[in-house]
C-alpha cells in the first residue's frame, strides 16, 4: 500500500474539503460569540482564523494560478487595510463599515464581470452530444450565468449604495433626504427593471460585453438612487441591509465559482444581516419597505432654545455646578449615551466621572438604545474601549423597568431614542418608535451642544419637561467639569 506525496494529499479535493469544514465551523463558533460584548473580541478572531483557514483551503485548489497576482493583491489590501482599521476612529467606525462592505460589493461584482469574459460565447448556453446529436442544453453554463448576473446586479447596488452612505456618515454628502420627490420611485423601478432584463438578456445567450458593462453601469444608478433618498435618522438600518446584499452576492458569486468559502460565508452574512436589519428597523418602528423608500430624517436644525406648537414652552438650562450637585445626592443614576458622546469621544470622561460617582456609594449603569449612534453596538464598542463594565450595559428592554426607580439620568447627546413624543404624540413621525423611557426619572439631565434636533429632524418634547435640566456645551468638556465640580464637593 503506497501513500500519497504530500503536495498530492494537500491538494487532493478531500483534503480541501476538510479544511472548508473547520473553516465554516470556526465562522458559526466566531458569529455566535459576537452575540455578548465580553466573548466579541474572542469571536472576532475565531472567525479570522476560520477565513485564513479558508483562504488557503482555497489556494491549494489545483486550478489556481497566477501566484504573482494573488501575492499582489494579497500585499495591497493588507496595506491598505491594516493601517486604515488602526488608524481609523472610534467615531467614524460607521463610516469605515460603510466602506468596508462597499469594497466587498465591489469585488463582487468585478469577480462577475472577469467570469463573463472568461465563460465568453459559452456564458448562458451549453451543449451536450447524445448519440450523434448536439442537444442544447441548460447545464452548468446556464447555471453559473444566472448566479454571475445576480451577484454582478446586487453586488454594484451594494457598491454604491454603500459610497453613498459613508458620505453621508463623513458628511460628504447632506444628511438630509435627497430626492426627485414623487417621481424617485418611478426612477428606481425603471432602473430596477432595465438591470434585471439585462441580466435576463445574458442568461439567455447574449454575448455582448458591453450590455453586461450596461447593466453594471444601471446597477450602479440604481444603488445611488435608492440610498440618497434615504435621511441620517435611517442609515444605520442602510448599512445592515447592504451588508446583507453584499453577504448574498458573494454567496452567488461562490456558486458560479463553486467555491464553498464563498457560499457560507455569502450566506452567514446575508442571513445574520437580514436579521439585524429586521430588528433595528423594529426598533424604530419603521417597516423595510419605508425606510427603502426614503425621505426620512434629515438632521436639520431649528432656532432658538424654545418650544414650538403643542409642545412650546421655555428650557431649563444649568451649569455644571448644579449638574454635580443633583448627581451627588442621588442614589441611582443612568448614563445615557448617543452619537453626542461619540462625537466628542466623551467616553473616558464619562467613564472618570461614574468612577467618581461610584466612589460615593451612587449606583451608576448605562442605557443602550439598539439603535444609538451611527450602527448597531456603536456605543457598547466605546464605552468597552473606556472599560466600562459588561455588567453595567443595558439594553432597552431591561433598561426602561429601571427608570422608576431612577433618581437623575443623565442623557448624552441621545435625542431621538428619548423623544416622549414616540409615545405621546400620534402626529409624530416616530410614534410608536421603543425609545428609552428617560421621562420616568426623577430628574433628567441632557448634555447637548444645542437646541439642534436629532437626525429625524424634529424637536425632543424631553427638554421641554420641567424636571429635564440642560447643560449646553461639547460633552467631554461638560463632563470633565461636572466630575471636577463633584470633586470638590
Amino acid at each position: 500500500m503506497t501513500s500519497l506525496p504530500m503536495a498530492t494529499f494537500l491538494q487532493s479535493e478531500s483534503f480541501i474539503y476538510v479544511l472548508y469544514i473547520v473553516a465554516f465551523a470556526l465562522f458559526i463558533q466566531g458569529l455566535r460569540g459576537l452575540s455578548g460584548p465580553t466573548t466579541a473580541v474572542r469571536g472576532n478572531r475565531i472567525a479570522a482564523v476560520g477565513m485564513a483557514i479558508a483562504v488557503v483551503a482555497t489556494l491549494l485548489n489545483p486550478g489556481e494560478g497566477n501566484w504573482g497576482l494573488i501575492a499582489l493583491g494579497l500585499a495591497i489590501g493588507v496595506a491598505v487595510g491594516v493601517p486604515a482599521a488602526r488608524r481609523v476612529k472610534m467615531t467614524a467606525m460607521p463610516q469605515m463599515v460603510a466602506l468596508f462592505n462597499g469594497v466587498g460589493g465591489g469585488a463582487v461584482a468585478i469577480v462577475s464581470w472577469v467570469e463573463f469574459r472568461g465563460l465568453g460565447s459559452t456564458y448562458g448556453s451549453h451543449t451536450v452530444e447524445i448519440g450523434g446529436e448536439v442537444i442544447h442544453t441548460g447545464g452548468v453554463a446556464t447555471y453559473v450565468a444566472i448566479f454571475s448576473v445576480f451577484a454582478a446586479i446586487v453586488g454594484s447596488v451594494s457598491f454604491w449604495g454603500s459610497n453613498i452612505a459613508f458620505g453621508k456618515l463623513q458628511e460628504i454628502l447632506p444628511g438630509r433626504p435627497i430626492s426627485l420627490g414623487s417621481a424617485q420611485q418611478i426612477v428606481n423601478l425603471v432602473l430596477l427593471i432595465l438591470a434585471v432584463a439585462a441580466g435576463v438578456d445574458l442568461v439567455a445567450g447574449a454575448h455582448s460585453e458591453l450590455l453586461f458593462i450596461g447593466m453594471l453601469i444601471v446597477a450602479a444608478l440604481l444603488g445611488n438612487a435608492v440610498v440618497l433618498p434615504i435621511g441620517g435618522a435611517d442609515m444605520p438600518v442602510v448599512i445592515s441591509l447592504l451588508n446583507a446584499f453584499t453577504g448574498l452576492s458573494a454567496a452567488a458569486t461562490g456558486m458560479a465559482l463553486n467555491n464553498p468559502a464563498l457560499i457560507v460565508a455569502g450566506m452567514i452574512v446575508g442571513a445574520s444581516g437580514s436579521i439585524l436589519t429586521n430588528l433595528m428597523a423594529k426598533a424604530m418602528n419603521r417597516s423595510i419597505p419605508s425606510i427603502v423608500a426614503g425621505g426620512f430624517g434629515g438632521g436639520g436644525a431649528v432656532e432658538g432654545a424654545e418650544g414650538a406648537g403643542e409642545h412650546g414652552g421655555t428650557v431649563r438650562s444649568i451649569g455644571a455646578a448644579d449638574a454635580a450637585i443633583q448627581l451627588a445626592y442621588a442614589n441611582r443614576v443612568v448614563v445615557v449615551p448617543g452619537y453626542g458622546m461619540a462625537v466628542a469621544q466623551a467616553q473616558h470622561a464619562v467613564r472618570e466621572l461614574t468612577k467618581e460617582l461610584e466612589s460615593r456609594g451612587v449606583e451608576v449603569s448605562y442605557a443602550i438604545h439598539p439603535v444609538a449612534g451611527r450602527m448597531p453596538g456603536h456605543m457598547n464598542v466605546l464605552l468597552a474601549e473606556a472599560d466600562v463594565p459588561y455588567d453595567q450595559l443595558k439594553e432597552m428592554d431591561d433598561a426602561n423597568p429601571e427608570f422608576q426607580r431612577t433618581d437623575v439620568s443623565l442623557v448624552i447627546g441621545a435625542n431621538d431614542v428619548t423623544n416622549p413624543a414616540a409615545k405621546n404624540t400620534p402626529s409624530s413621525p416616530i410614534y410608536g418608535m421603543p425609545i428609552l423611557e428617560v421621562a420616568d426619572s426623577r430628574s433628567v439631565i441632557v448634555i447637548k451642544r444645542s437646541m439642534n434636533p436629532g437626525f429625524a429632524g424634529i424637536e425632543n418634547e424631553l427638554y421641554f419637561d420641567p424636571k429635564t435640566s440642560m447643560l449646553f456645551g461639547d460633552a467631554k468638556s461638560a463632563v470633565s467639569e461636572i466630575t471636577a465640580e463633584l470633586s470638590a464637593l
